[in-house]
């Protein structure tokens, strides 16, 4: 259930919410974006190419001069200026180390060295470190960034203002395990900003409405924050994978309002996100924004059995039917389970009404 990155450079898509054009992803090869490793805002932190997926590491503000996320400057390490000088992130300086120019041919120059932002070895693999480089106009060197001059954005990025009160969360969830907080959702809002910020008014409140339906049918009406039967915990763990089960045979049980489960799945999420889900799968229950964010990550970034992402689903019209058909459609959709597929329609259509918008067509799938 990983989603691939695209095979071409994707046009830079600011998070909606964010008021400032000058503020996006920068994406370049094989459509991956400049990412700040970890999430991590430390000095002297790498600066690499990796899936894009709309986190606070991956949204940089032009300025017309530097290029800052995380409250840090793209800085060439030492201020060098020889082929092959990595970058990194480091407290903006105003030195020509972080002096950068996003050209009209899609270049982005350090103005000291007069040399472009680079992929090392014209390698698209995650992780691939950036570094300045003679510039050759080579596709390792093209990036979609935002246009400049725009004022920094905070770290992190606002989450706005989310379009389910709390009080209408409270109502929607009057039973509620205190672990699935407002105030955790809130939190990590901050790592998909594009997420119930959409589209019009209306498809915002459609999408916030079809998240929180299914996952309130995942977790019992956000009561259960682990899988319950515990006999299938040794079953999620998947020792074909290179990286194996290091946090235990029976660790990747369902946990957080999506029940993710498997190695493979906190692997991807935790690499997504920037957290060692991998090793600490336990974040998941002990933490409610890193639970509410896996949720989010799946529902924004993952297929699952179906043809699109939740997310995508909702802003393009397609129904919330196509939501569960993403989410379980191999063991809920066509006819297989139609009692399980009206519990989430019938969670659907309370929470659009708590909303005040209509549910739309296409509930089934």
């Amino acid at each position: 259930m990983v989603a691939s990155a695209a095979a071409a450079l994707a046009v830079v898509t600011l998070p909606a919410g964010v008021a400032n054009a000058d503020v996006g992803q920068i994406s370049g090869l094989a459509g991956k974006c400049v990412d700040i490793a970890g999430a991590n805002s430390a000095n002297g932190t790498a600066v690499q190419l990796y899936d894009c997926n709309g986190t606070g590491a991956q949204q940089w503000n032009n300025t017309g001069s530097q290029l800052q996320a995380l409250g840090k400057c793209l800085d060439v390490a030492g201020g060098g200026t020889a082929n092959g000088t990595v970058v990194q992130i480091w407290d903006c300086n105003g030195t020509g180390a972080q002096s950068w120019v996003v050209s009209g041919a899609n270049d982005i120059v350090n103005t000291q060295a007069n040399k472009c932002l680079d992929v090392s070895g014209n390698n698209s693999a995650n992780g691939t470190r950036l570094q300045i480089w003679e510039c050759t106009g080579g596709p390792n060197q093209k990036w979609n960034a935002p246009p400049g001059g725009g004022n920094p954005p905070p770290n992190p990025p606002p989450s706005g203002n989310f379009v389910v009160s709390e009080a209408q969360f409270n109502q929607m969830f009057p039973g509620r395990n205190g672990f699935y907080s407002y105030s955790g959702l809130i939190a990590a809002l901050n790592a998909y900003p594009a997420f119930a910020k959409t589209g019009s008014d209306v498809t915002r409140k459609q999408e916030a409405a079809a998240f929180l339906a299914n996952v309130s049918h995942e977790t019992g009406g956000l009561v259960h924050v682990v899988e319950q039967n515990q006999a299938n915990y040794p079953h999620y763990c998947d020792w074909g994978q290179p990286y194996g089960c290091p946090a235990g045979q029976a660790a990747y049980y369902g946990r957080g309002p999506i029940q993710l489960s498997w190695n493979f799945n906190y692997k991807a999420a935790g690499d997504a996100l920037g957290l060692p889900l991998l090793t600490n799968p336990w974040l998941v229950q002990n933490d409610a924004s890193v639970a509410w964010r896996t949720g989010i990550w799946y529902w924004m970034t993952q297929n699952g059995p179906g043809t699109m992402t939740p997310h995508d689903a909702m802003v393009n019209n397609r129904g919330f039917g196509e939501t569960i058909r993403s989410i379980n459609g191999s063991l809920e959709c066509n006819g297989r389970n139609p009692a399980q597929v009206q519990s989430r329609v019938n969670n659907y259509n309370r929470f659009t009404g708590i909303l005040g918008v209509s549910p739309g067509g296409n509930l089934y799938c």
